[in-house]
């Protein structure tokens, strides 16, 4: 007999647990079925994992150019195995915390994989075999895994994906490709440049970051190439073969063939909706394009099946998931809601300029809002300030060359849209623009806030006096 719940959710991610921790909260009864380990992709082998091996590489980057500072060392060198344990360390403290809050909300964790069966049923397959549990409402939240495209050549040993890099015990990353030059592929490139490895991207589309503003995007690669990255954007007919090493071959944006050698080849193409043996032979929820159909309320075409995050949403980062599921549990209890949210259909945001988007290179990258092109292609008159970072005090002393903060507002308003930056600590600063955003304020409203000196934040005051200058 099926165990009975308010909430069962199927995914342990940020929006299954965020889904979970708040329904308990309300006091209702939740279960979460998760095959693997608690956290999800996010916390075991995606944003956790990746951000500690990026601060470890960052410190060893910056030992190298430490006599700048006047520091010497006699010999710098990095243990890889250490590395990989304070990653792992990271990665338990965090799963930890999320454990914590289960065992004091009392939040039933059932590790197998989950089955959606009809009724509102889940089917658990565990180390102890089968077991049922039902829900008054069921909510579906396994996010992505890696999208790997028919490249020829893609299943020879040593062609792998990110999660096998951070799962990693031994350094063979001297000469690394990278395919896919969107937020994994730069992410993972700027580690391995920090550690000194040859690291080549290779990107079909003509710029880095996909959809990312374009001036960023090229800033980025710019720096990128500065640091010696090779990056071979438009690039087609991709190939890797095996001969003495690995070799990766494509045609570059001007027709010429060329051939890269790698210890290791690295496809990083993107994450698809994951929902491999999700569902029974007794149900079919409608899907379109690999994604889960979901209604303004995050329903599936199954009555009391609920969907969210990389299932349903074009927009994969954790905490467009957490605010989904966060929205729906707010909604089946008729709760005021705490995130300004307005959906339509398929799960995808109306109010898209409060989504932060963030990405951890050197220097970082952060996101929100809608850029100038955006605003041009809908007809919207807009005031831009751009401010660089290079006469920026703070950025002086660090030695931090480079980056700029640019500022949107809309023109007759003054009402702020949208926010680039690229510097350092720039996926920090961001929230003070997305806070602006989601709350209408003007560049007035922005000015009257004092910044200290010398910070990186007072970038964001002189860009705010660039777009208000006098035509």
């Amino acid at each position: 007999m099926a165990k009975q719940y308010d909430l069962v959710v199927i995914g342990a991610g940020p929006g299954g647990y965020t889904a979970a921790i708040q329904a308990a909260d309300f006091g209702m009864k939740v279960a979460v079925v998760e095959e693997k380990e608690l956290g999800g992709v996010c916390v075991n082998r995606g944003c956790i994992p990746t951000k500690a091996l990026l601060y470890a590489s960052h410190i060893f980057s910056l030992m190298q150019t430490s006599d700048e500072f006047g520091i010497f060392t006699d010999q710098i060198s990095f243990d890889y195995g250490k590395m990989q344990k304070y990653k792992d360390k990271s990665v338990i403290t965090y799963r930890e915390e999320i454990q914590r809050m289960f065992e004091e909300k009392k939040i039933d964790f059932i590790q197998g994989k989950g089955i959606l069966r009809r009724d509102r049923t889940v089917e658990v397959h565990g180390s102890d075999g089968k077991e049922y549990c039902q829900g008054t409402y069921v909510l579906l939240a396994t996010g992505a895994k890696a999208a790997v495209p028919d490249i020829p050549g893609a299943d020879l040993p040593g062609v792998v994906i990110s999660d096998k890099i951070l799962n990693g015990k031994d350094w063979n990353y001297n000469r690394i490709v990278i395919i896919g030059g969107g937020v994994i592929g730069v992410e993972m490139a700027t580690i391995f440049n920090n550690l000194c490895s040859q690291v080549t991207i290779v990107e079909r589309n003509d710029h880095l970051l996909g959809p990312m503003d374009h001036q960023v995007a090229l800033e980025l690669e710019e720096d990128l190439k500065r640091k010696g990255i090779n990056i071979y954007c438009s690039a087609s007919q991709i190939s890797i073969a095996k001969e003495e090493s690995l070799v990766c071959t494509f045609q570059s944006r001007k027709n010429q063939e060329i051939s890269q050698k790698a210890g290791i080849v690295l496809i990083a193409t993107g994450r698809k909706p994951d929902v491999s043996d999700l569902f029974g032979e007794d149900v079919q929820p409608e899907m379109k394009d690999g994604r889960l159909v979901v209604d303004g309320a995050f329903q599936t075409s199954e009555k009391g099946v609920y969907a969210i995050g990389d299932l349903v949403a074009n927009i994969q980062l954790a905490h467009v998931a957490a605010a989904q599921g966060t929205y729906v549990v707010e909604n089946l209890l008729k709760k005021e809601h705490s995130i300004k949210l307005e959906v339509v259909p398929n799960g995808m945001f109306v109010s898209l300029p409060i989504v932060p988007s963030c990405i951890y290179t050197t220097p970082e990258i952060a996101t929100v809002g809608i850029t100038e092109e955006t605003a041009k292609a809908y007809g919207m008159k807009v005031r831009v300030g751009h401010y660089s970072m290079n006469e920026n005090g703070k950025s002086i002393i660090t030695r931090a060359d480079g980056g700029f903060i640019r500022l949107v507002f809309e023109a007759y308003s003054n009402t702020i849209v949208g926010a680039q930056m690229i510097c350092p600590r720039a996926t920090d600063m961001i929230g003070e623009m997305a806070t602006a955003i989601a709350n209408g304020l003007t560049a007035v409203q922005l000015s009257q806030a004092m910044r200290a000196h010398p910070t990186y934040s007072e970038g964001i005051k002189y860009a705010i006096e660039d777009a208000m200058k006098e035509d």
